[in-house]
């Protein structure tokens, strides 16, 4: 994900983001004032964001000063400018009382705020630090603009200000949100990294003019979909003004692609990644400890596979394990003169190619553009989401969230950089739900009715598909090392290893099922639906892929049931099927198909 999201609590860690965040992830000399602060460490200061300005009397893009800081996240929730407020009620002649309860925004709190991390996709940050000035604004106006409609939309659908007795009842804060949003410039390893952190304050008002605190479970609940429209954003807006295109790349066999910007080499997004080098190389010894860990009897204490679960937590602390300490920050100029020397030097990317990246990424763009329009099937789209997400949830249960965020994820695939329709990620969602999804919702609480905690599964059984047994496979040599490139041959045991200590098995991957399951599903559609719906379909569909990795593209109708592919192997069990033949509102779903072009 690119948008991350962490409680900010009044106290030592508040200190934290006023002592190191606020200032570039640098550390803050003592007794500095805030603004000579930032300026010694070349970032710009805070401004201040969100449509709950106007309440607080704030404005859009004024700066962030201490006090306002100090106020609103490290005393329990007050107003920006309490300070202010608590002089001039005094001046007034109310108690010290009754002027420290004027600058309060209602009840104290200790969760004062959420910081949400923005960064793009590395190939975007990457033409920000080597290319040209104007290319540099245009991606910081993109990125910018992005956080804004982001924040936009977690105002609108997702912040919520709980009330009544056991937070029974729930409002929207009609007046929006307050937040602060301080940009850094690299990571923790000097390499380039352009990011901003929106510390989002929790304080909204209602309608009745109360203040309140929002729920922060949602905004966590949301931060995948919260992600995926960030860099469906971000990524059509660098895009269309400069030109580019994004396609597909596998970084892990087996998991889902990320949307990268076309044209800009794999070698300069390594040349970024050597914290990714450091975790990988320490996750790989905590892999083998898990698998071979025994307890005093010589039992195994854990499974002998290592499951995406297990792997996601062993990811956290490889993470935490091999960070670096914080380097002192530099003015951006100088940052991106080091940055472009470093790659020239260290990056084994010609000279030539780096200097000219956005041209090299521009003649990618054109090539893909002359191949891929942008067509959006909302009825296949229906399809592949509804898939996707039934296989990725454990147990095939979701809620609304969950599709939402795989729509937005299909439109970045489909697309390739351009611009879409507003709402067209809920009308897929809609359709997703109507035609493919099973409300298996037993609500217990008031909550329990909300159309965000509706809980669906999927409504298929393919149960008849034929299932026939897997092909044997040859039982691997232990004398030969599985290759990290799968292109090269594998290498000779090392001396002094056992067989098998560098092989860690491991559950075959979601994703992988993920996208097998659409493919039979839309198997399913093919075979089931009037001609003129799909032969049209499926036209478009074979547009969408034609410029897809081969991992990615829908299998054929013969290799639908080729040995091995059933529904216990997609993840997909026996629910209930309606295809058009049914009644009702499913077998009009499955009709209604509706495209839509984009003009690149």
């Amino acid at each position: 994900m690119t948008v991350e999201i962490r409680v900010i609590r009044a106290g030592q860690m508040y200190r934290y983001y006023f002592r190191e965040t606020v200032v570039g992830d640098g550390r803050r000399p003592a007794r500095t004032p805030l603004r000579e602060a930032q300026e010694q460490a070349g970032v710009p200061a805070g401004r201040w964001m969100g449509r709950g300005l106007a309440v607080l009397g704030l404005a859009p893009d004024e700066e962030v000063t201490e006090a306002q800081l100090r106020n609103l996240f490290g005393e329990r929730g007050r107003h920006p400018g309490a300070d202010r407020i608590e002089a001039d009620r005094l001046a007034a002649g109310d108690s010290p009382k009754e002027a420290f309860k004027a600058g309060a925004l209602g009840r104290r709190v200790t969760a004062t705020g959420v910081d949400f991390v923005f960064r793009p996709q590395p190939t975007i940050y990457l033409l920000w630090a080597l290319g040209d000035e104007e290319t540099r604004r245009v991606i910081e106006a993109a990125h910018e603009r992005a956080s804004v409609r982001v924040l936009e939309w977690i105002e609108d659908e997702v912040a919520v200000i709980r009330y009544g007795k056991d937070g029974i009842y729930r409002v929207r804060p009609p007046g929006g949100l307050v937040a602060a949003r301080f940009r850094h410039y690299e990571a923790r390893s000097g390499r380039p990294l352009l990011h901003d952190h929106l510390l989002l304050g929790v304080k909204g008002q209602r309608l009745d003019g109360k203040w309140g605190s929002i729920h922060t479970t949602a905004l966590y609940e949301n931060t995948v979909a919260a992600s995926a429209l960030y860099n469906e954003l971000v990524a059509s807006e660098v895009c269309e003004a400069l030109g580019l295109a994004t396609e597909p790349r596998i970084v892990t066999p087996g998991r889902r692609p990320v949307m990268e910007i076309a044209g800009v080499p794999n070698e300069l997004i390594r040349w970024t990644s050597r914290r990714s080098d450091q975790i990988a190389a320490c996750l790989a010894e905590l892999e083998h400890e898990y698998v071979t860990a025994v307890d005093d009897d010589g039992e195994p204490r854990f499974l002998p596979v290592v499951s995406e679960r297990a792997r996601a937590k062993m990811n956290q602390i490889a993470a935490r394990k091999t960070r670096p300490p914080k380097q002192k920050t530099r003015p951006l100029a100088q940052l991106r003169a080091w940055w472009k020397a470093s790659a020239i030097l260290t990056s084994r990317v010609a000279a030539g190619v780096i200097t000219s990246l956005l041209e090299h990424a521009r003649a990618a763009a054109a090539a893909i553009r002359a191949r891929v329009a942008a067509v959006v099937d909302i009825a296949l789209a229906a399809v592949d989401v509804a898939a996707t997400v039934f296989v990725m949830n454990d147990g095939g249960r979701f809620h609304r969230r969950h599709l939402l965020a795989e729509a937005r994820r299909h439109l970045a695939l489909v697309l390739r950089g351009r611009r879409r329709d507003p709402g067209l990620d809920e009308e897929i969602v809609a359709a997703a739900i109507s035609t493919h999804c099973l409300d298996i919702s037993e609500p217990k609480t008031t909550v329990g009715l909300l159309a965000d905690y509706r809980l669906y599964t999927a409504r298929w059984d393919l149960a008849d598909l034929p299932a026939r047994p897997r092909p044997p496979t040859s039982a691997p040599d232990p004398d030969r090392q599985p290759p990290a490139d799968p292109g090269e041959p594998a290498a000779l045991r090392p001396p002094g290893q056992d067989a098998g200590e560098w092989e860690i098995p491991r559950i075959p991957l979601q994703y992988d099922r993920a996208v097998l399951a659409g493919a039979v599903v839309r198997e399913k559609l093919r075979t089931t639906t009037t001609a003129a719906v799909r032969g049209r379909a499926y036209d478009v569909v074979a547009h969408q892929q034609a410029a897809m990795p081969k991992q990615l593209l829908a299998l054929e109708p013969a290799d639908v049931h080729r040995p091995g592919v059933d529904a216990t192997v997609l993840g997909i069990h026996s629910t209930e099927w309606s295809p058009p033949g049914g009644s009702g509102r499913h077998r009009r779903g499955w009709g209604r198909a509706s495209t839509r072009c984009v003009s690149p």
